[in-house]
């Protein structure tokens, strides 16, 4: 799989993708460019949420692979993004209680496929992202989640804090990674469970963990005082799958 296999070059490409529903995780426009042709693609663009980047004509020179991008990029969703509703089916299905990621943030597509594959391996039945100030579903992620994709349903939000409220009425309690919170092997990760996990720089944000019903922290020894976001989430996926399995 290659990087621009997602990637669409061209005022008319981009346009009738974004026309034909394809999704788009970001769009390059050009600085300055304000005709016509270029409104349209920004008025399609907001319709489906994408992330608009304007940025100089030799930023765009080096991301192209046709060398006729003019003056438009769009980076097109390496695979579809699911619903909400299909994880809680997908729960059913296998007889379990819901075991859900929730990600505030994630910007680096290596530590959003990581946490993709940890998913998979832990059993979850899906993973939650934001719209907003995160990465989407690259074919970097789809690469380094080495193969889950094809496994583990990915949806993508408007609003994660809206989306917490929303599965609390599902039963689902959820625990926030946070250094300063209840040392992980003292809290309950049983049951409806959603995983919260913050990003590379902030952490959770404050709105998405005031919705949440406890914070969980990794102990640590060292020198350096916090995980990688996609080791922090493996750590504590594990301590969920050891709780759910009765601790063995």
């Amino acid at each position: 799989m290659r990087v621009e296999e997602f990637t669409i070059e061209g005022r008319n490409a981009v346009l009738e993708a974004l026309r034909a529903g394809r999704p788009i995780d970001r769009l390059y426009i050009q600085d300055g460019c304000k005709d016509g042709p270029v409104q349209s693609i920004l008025r399609e663009a907001r319709k489906g949420e994408a992330l608009i980047s304007f940025v100089k004509k030799e930023r765009l020179d080096q991301m192209s692979e046709t060398g006729k991008h003019q003056g438009v990029i769009a980076q097109a969703a390496a695979y579809e993004y699911a619903q909400v509703e299909d994880m809680l089916a997908l729960a059913r299905e296998r007889g379990e209680d819901p075991f859900l990621f929730l990600l505030d943030g994630i910007e680096d597509p290596h530590n959003l496929g990581a946490i993709i594959r940890t998913a998979n391996l832990a059993g979850a039945h899906g993973v939650i992202i934001p719209k907003r100030r995160a990465v989407g579903l690259t074919a970097v992620v789809a690469r380094t989640s080495a193969g889950a994709l094809n496994y583990t349903p990915v949806a993508r939000v408007t609003n994660l804090s809206a989306v917490i409220e929303e599965l609390k009425k599902e039963g689902l309690w959820f625990a926030c990674a946070a250094m300063d919170g209840e040392v992980m092997y003292r809290c309950n990760l049983t049951g409806p469970l959603g995983l919260v996990i913050g990003g590379e720089g902030d952490g959770v944000s404050r709105l998405v963990r005031e919705k949440c019903d406890m914070t969980a922290a990794i102990p640590m020894k060292g020198d350096i005082d916090s995980l990688n976001a996609s080791v922090a989430a493996g750590v504590l996926a594990f301590e969920a799958v050891r709780q759910r399995r009765g601790g063995q």
